[in-house]
């Protein structure tokens, strides 16, 4: 009997040595297209490697390019019915890279996100170049804002309706209405950005400037901004 359960034991180690020797051979492009990752806004020109040690080639995260990524998908979530994949890309300062995807039945989001994501003329006419995130993580559930957490930056570069902006506005994201909120202002107040995404990647975003000089109020509303409370807004809308 003792000789039997030892075969037992050898049989069924030698089978989760198996499966995890064919799952560690996986192609990772296979398990992004079975994630339907692209849900979450992530995809690449050509994906090389298996899930446990993989190379996303010229990613992007919705109009976003993110270069070369290093990719492997977390073995632990599995256990709770989660599928997480890591994301990493090695540099310093805006050249590093870090966070996750992760996907569920019904629940999808970005996790501890650490990166600079390049806009360039997405939210046009609004002058915004790029946006900083810091330990962001965001879950939809459903095609609702779940969760969401971390800071945000958005650069500006250039003017708008003949106005110099400040280089930055910050804040911390949160769920509003089931949509994602970026509310930025910059340091002095006088500027605001609210930036509002859905699951699906479309976007609202206004943008608040308070000026009391009379030629800059004439410039701003020249250039599309209506007076809207103590300020004047410029709406655009969009997919990111």
């Amino acid at each position: 009997m003792t000789k039997i359960r030892l075969s037992l034991r050898r049989a069924m180690l030698f089978a989760c040595l198996l499966i995890l020797a064919l799952i560690a051979l996986f192609p990772m492009r296979i398990m992004m297209g079975a994630l339907d990752l692209q849900r979450a806004g992530l995809s690449a020109r050509e994906v090389q490697g298996s899930v446990w040690s993989a190379r996303l080639i010229e990613a992007r995260f919705g109009g976003a390019g993110l270069g070369d990524l290093d990719a492997r998908l977390n073995l632990w979530p599995l256990f709770a019915g989660r599928a997480r994949l890591d994301l990493r890309r090695g540099g310093e300062g805006a050249d590093a890279l870090s966070g996750a995807i992760t996907v569920t039945r019904h629940m999808i989001g970005m996790d501890d996100a650490t990166m600079r994501l390049p806009v360039g003329a997405t939210f046009a006419p609004l002058p915004v170049t790029s946006l900083d995130l810091s330990d962001v993580s965001v879950r939809f559930r459903g095609s609702t804002c779940d969760k969401a957490e971390g800071l945000v930056r958005a650069e500006v570069s250039g003017d708008t309706a003949g106005l110099t902006l400040p280089g930055g506005l910050s804040g911390a994201v949160r769920c509003d209405g089931g949509r994602l909120l970026l509310p930025l202002a910059s340091q002095s107040g006088m500027e605001r950005l609210s930036l509002r995404i859905d699951k699906n990647g479309a976007y609202t975003a206004d943008l608040i400037v308070r000026t009391s000089d009379p030629a800059g109020q004439r410039a701003l509303q020249a250039g599309g901004f209506r007076l809207d409370g103590d300020g004047f807004k410029l709406s655009v809308a969009g997919t990111l």
